[in-house]
């Protein structure tokens, strides 16, 4: 998802995943999915398979965490900055955890273009031998439009086909 900031000095975007439910609806989906599990194995071992309690105890422990981490992946972001005179990138989840600030004139952006129709281009910025992934979160429609940005904005693209045939 693309979210045009407010930046006195250039332009910012910020860049995020597209989450279908909020970290509150993750909680209440797991719940649910508890309540359900916990009043089936509760019979079952009340009828005597007591060992269906273990197992649904590590069946919860690994759809909690897979909930939780997916979660906090979908709370990435990046904000993209562009000044008159330079290029930052700003990546974390909860807080700024990395940066990398490059001149603008000298700022190109490599479009890897996949193999086959099924998957996205990869972006990378660029600078002499700096390379940053940028946006591969982003869906088709997202990155065309970012990329658009980036070109009306004066960002020069290289787009890299990739030599041979798909599926080698």
């Amino acid at each position: 998802m693309l979210e045009y900031l407010d930046y006195e000095d250039g332009k910012a975007l910020r860049l995020t995943p597209n989450r279908s439910l909020s970290w509150e609806g993750n909680v209440i989906f797991f719940g649910l999915i508890a309540v359900v599990t916990l009043i089936v194995a509760v019979g079952w071992s009340l009828a005597g398979a007591w060992m269906i309690l273990p197992f649904a105890g590590l069946e919860l422990a690994v759809v909690g965490y897979g909930l939780y981490y997916t979660s906090r992946e979908c709370h990435r972001q990046e904000v993209f900055v562009l000044t008159a005179d330079s290029v930052r990138l700003e990546k974390g989840i909860d807080r700024k955890e990395s940066e990398w600030t490059m001149p603008r004139h000298w700022v190109r952006v490599i479009m890897e273009m996949p193999r086959h129709g099924f998957a996205s281009p990869k972006l990378m910025l660029a600078y002499h031998d700096t390379r940053v992934s940028l946006g591969g979160f982003l869906n088709p429609d997202d990155l065309e439009e970012f990329v658009g940005f980036l070109e009306d904005a004066g960002i020069r693209i290289e787009r890299h086909h990739p030599a041979g045939v798909w599926w080698l």
